[in-house]
């Protein structure tokens, strides 16, 4: 008996759920490709970032690894920037890109990649090019393998393109077969919580700080249940991109500020401070200060061990945060405590300062108002973050994303691969006009697989966030912060998409209901301006 390393691949990837593949084929992928089984899907995207970005989507929403291909060193070189949102988010992406045939990859010819595990490896828990043919399967699962468990992560395999016919027999054989077979977990069950419930216990004014850790492994409403018996007050981390607690509960008090000192400030009201699967923590900008105030305790739980070793201040556990929030809700004493704060309020929507726009607050009442809760919301508007997560506060899990590393290009192929993964909820991309250019491939994938995706461009002309920052930062005269008219609408038309623009809060009403309702893409581009002062 004998298997081509083709056939023993495509087995291994139907053993662990991998049937859709995200891809951009070169001619060193078409030996992969080739008589592509029918249980087996495609999803084409026309730039790597593309491809990436849309399997980063759909692996979070599936709560699956998923599969990419990417053509040899210049498509995985086109694709680094989104690997890195990969990464932050610990997302499971199993990446696989095309080689040379190995005849001639001593000579360096055409499309051989002579470094090819380099290339990608600062953005990857694991890559790898199999020394043999007959190790293709076996490099693979365990590929599959790290990605998969914590923390998870991207991982990569280049894969010369003679491989994949040649057969597989005796122990080589039994190796590809045994590979599919395996299993690997990584419960990081928690162990000594004991002085932990103590702390817990004996505080007078306890926090939670949840991070989206709690939310990919399925503990946003163990989450609340924690909170609710400990009566403690409830923050989001500085930057996460998912939610792990529903921003409209009353024990939520908002998001943590992303400076060292103002984070210190803020929790300065308790004594002991619990952070679940996020990072202590993601700062940004700098402004220096006492990292926590004096007489508060900081516990960190995550799942990475080198997030528990780089955390400047308090003692980590390393193991599951929802197995963690389970554990300690069968462990600490109801209490009938008043959480310290207040919780988060949205300041009234004022005029825009530009003539025939709306303000960003205006935009997001709609949105709030029309975008039904079990909706998602992929978000990539920077400059506007604070004003949609107020006026449409997360209150249900698996309905938020973003990139966790602020890395640009994220927000639409990913919306296009959740709405992928899940064509039941309707998906609203919230994309500032200038991400909207890092990767408008995807409103071809779009049109293409004619996802429930509602795409709305806000048009403010400029990198609004990069003038705060010029303005925190004090960076007069940068250059390259404002940006050129761009008819979204021909875009969005040319790649398939129908597209509208709206300019009043009525109009934006009757677009996104539109999109809402609808079955396939949809842009909506809208002109937003600075609020009157």
């Amino acid at each position: 008996m004998s298997l081509t390393v083709r056939d023993a691949a495509l087995e291994l990837f139907r053993a662990h759920g991998m049937t859709t593949v995200f891809g951009n084929p070169g001619s060193t992928e078409l030996p992969m490709l080739q008589d592509f089984p029918d249980d087996f899907t495609y999803v084409l995207g026309l730039q790597e970032a593309v491809v990436v970005g849309m399997a980063d989507g759909f692996a979070q929403a599936t709560g699956r690894p998923a599969l990419v291909n990417l053509h040899t060193a210049p498509g995985v070189g086109n694709a680094v920037g989104a690997l890195v949102n990969a990464a932050a988010n610990r997302t499971p992406l199993v990446v696989t890109a095309g080689q040379q045939v190995r005849p001639m990859m001593t000579l360096e010819a055409m499309l051989a990649n002579p470094r090819a595990s380099e290339l990608p490896r600062p953005t990857v828990k694991y890559s790898a090019e199999p020394p043999r043919a007959q190790d293709v399967v076996a490099t693979l699962a365990r590929a599959i393998h790290l990605a998969t468990t914590p923390p998870t992560g991207p991982v990569f395999v280049s894969i010369p393109m003679d491989d994949w016919d040649v057969e597989l027999t005796g122990d080589d054989l039994e190796v590809a077969q045994r590979a599919s077979r395996r299993r690997v977990t990584a419960p990081l069950a928690p162990t000594g919580l004991e002085a932990w419930v103590a702390a817990l216990d004996g505080a007078s004014a306890p926090a939670l700080v949840v991070g989206g850790e709690i939310d990919s492994g399925g503990g946003f409403d163990d989450a609340v249940a924690l909170a609710e018996r400990l009566g403690c007050a409830v923050y989001g981390p500085p930057a996460d991109g998912r939610v792990g607690f529903p921003e409209s509960h009353p024990q939520f008090r908002g998001a943590l500020p992303m400076a060292i000192a103002p984070v210190s400030q803020t929790l300065a009201a308790h004594d002991v401070v619990l952070v679940l699967g996020t990072a202590v923590f993601r700062y940004y900008p700098y402004v220096p200060g006492g990292f926590l105030p004096e007489g508060t305790t900081l516990l960190h739980v995550t799942s990475d061990p080198d997030e528990a070793a780089r955390a400047p201040m308090g003692d980590a556990l390393v193991a599951s945060p929802v197995a963690v929030v389970r554990a300690l809700l069968d462990q600490v004493a109801p209490s009938s405590r008043v959480p310290a704060g207040s919780a988060p309020s949205a300041a009234a929507a004022r005029a825009s300062a530009v003539p025939g726009t709306l303000t960003a607050e205006a935009v997001f009442d709609v949105v709030g108002s029309v975008w039904p809760a079990d909706g998602v919301v992929v978000d990539e508007s920077p400059s506007n973050r604070g004003a949609l997560h107020a006026r449409r506060p997360v209150s249900r899990p698996s309905t938020s994303f973003f990139t966790t590393s602020g890395g640009l290009g994220f927000g639409l192929p990913a919306a296009v691969g959740v709405a992928l993964a899940d064509r039941s909820r309707p998906v609203l991309a919230a994309i500032g006009d200038g991400s909207m250019q890092y990767a408008i491939q995807a409103l071809a994938s779009a049109a293409m697989l004619g996802v429930p995706v509602t795409v709305l461009v806000l048009e403010n002309r400029e990198y609004a966030i990069l003038k705060w920052f010029a303005a925190r930062e004090n960076t007069p005269k940068a250059p390259g912060l404002d940006l050129p008219p761009v008819d979204f609408g021909a875009l969005a038309a040319g790649y398939g998409v129908p597209a509208e623009s709206v300019s009043t809060a009525e109009e934006l009403r009757a677009a996104l209901e539109r999109g809402r309702d609808g079955d396939g893409p949809r842009l909506i581009a809208v002109p937003v301006g600075r609020a009157a002062s």
